[in-house]
């Protein structure tokens, strides 16, 4: 297993850069590199199940689609219930949902109306912070469920697009993860 100091070094090494992608300009950030090795994907299932000990979530939410290959294992890892906030329109049943703009346009995100309640307690889990808005939908959508944010926990942070700022207000002091700055 890697020492604990290596995690941020051995994760950095797994994550892809992809050029021009899904557009001319765009470097995408490929984390599927990191996903097929094992110790890589165990270290950060295992970060970011201690930060979900350190916060004292109850609960793990992840966020569609990437954000459910990382929360789910790190529920069980910590020993907690998991809950997918979904795209509009996925969910079967009673949902709560939430609007919020996109660049160009926007979008709605759902959770099931009975998986959140007033007591839980619930850490956010995504691959990438980038500008903030589905994370902050994310947390307007948990509030409104009742329940409490108690973190948002990502593997990276794309700091020049101003997610960290814009969720300042909406986390409410409740503490923002990044392992990885870039």
């Amino acid at each position: 297993m890697t020492e604990l100091t290596d995690i941020p070094a051995l994760l950095r090494s797994r994550i892809r850069d992809v050029a021009d992608y899904p557009e001319p300009g765009v470097m995408f950030k490929d984390i599927t590199p990191l996903l097929a090795d094992p110790d890589a994907f165990t270290a950060l299932t295992d970060a970011l199940a201690g930060i979900a000990a350190d916060t004292g979530a109850t609960k793990v939410v992840g966020l569609e689609a990437r954000g459910f290959i990382l929360g789910a294992p790190v529920a069980v890892r910590a020993g907690l219930g998991f809950i997918p906030v979904r795209k509009a329109g996925k969910l079967p049943g009673a949902t709560l949902r939430q609007a919020y703009d996109l660049e160009y346009g926007s979008a709605e995100i759902e959770v099931h109306a009975e998986d959140l309640a007033a007591g839980d307690r619930v850490l956010i889990v995504d691959d990438v912070l980038a500008t903030g808005g589905t994370a902050e939908a994310a947390i307007k959508l948990i509030q409104r469920a009742g329940a409490e944010v108690c973190g948002l926990a990502v593997l990276m942070e794309l700091g020049f697009l101003g997610g960290r700022t814009r969720l300042g207000q909406a986390l409410d002091g409740a503490p923002l993860e990044a392992l990885l700055q870039v």
